[in-house]
């Protein structure tokens, strides 16, 4: 087991004084930078910058990042929720360190999704069919994962194949 022990701190944002969502910054003693590699392979949709030796993930409206001794993780509606979730994550970061010989690490530097790639890609009807007022905003919160492509239903049909094809190739890229 790599994370044995760690101390949680939840705070509110600091540029957000009296918000109601709260972040949360795990502590640990011992260095976990050569799980990092492993981690962006398995992790999909992380970006690991190498050379700073550190890993972000954006999903469920949150974003984690995972440092050699610390992991910080935004967006939680309580303290409950954040001992929860830092737990869930120090859970798959041994699990991934214990399966490190059954996994090629990787390196690599993924981009960040950029809104206007996406919405480039979509049908640009703005139909509201995927529960957003516009395509944009819609492309928004897919280039950070608050919803799915999938949502997008005109997407789906065979007048859009050729976007189709194109949008899910630039996510899998992504991810």
């Amino acid at each position: 087991m790599l994370i044995e022990h760690y101390d949680l701190e939840v705070t509110t944002p600091p540029c957000e004084p009296g918000a109601e969502r709260f972040n949360a910054i795990a502590r640990f003693t011992v260095d976990i930078s050569e799980v990092l590699p492993y981690l962006n392979a398995t992790w999909k949709g992380a970006i690991y910058d190498h050379e700073n030796h550190f890993l972000t993930w954006r999903g469920s409206g949150r974003t984690i990042t995972v440092w050699p001794h610390e992991i910080a993780v935004s967006n939680l509606e309580d303290r409950e929720e954040a001992t929860q979730v830092v737990e869930q994550l120090v859970e798959r970061i041994n699990s991934t360190w214990e399966r490190r010989t059954e996994i090629e690490p990787s390196t690599v530097k993924r981009q960040r999704l950029k809104a206007l790639d996406i919405y480039k890609l979509l049908p640009g009807t703005n139909c509201k069919a995927c529960g957003q007022p516009t395509c944009f905003i819609f492309a928004s919160k897919l280039a950070v994962k608050e919803v799915d492509v999938e949502q997008c239903t005109p997407l789906f049909t065979d007048e859009y194949t050729e976007k189709r094809e194109k949008l899910l190739a630039l996510l899998e890229a992504a991810a």
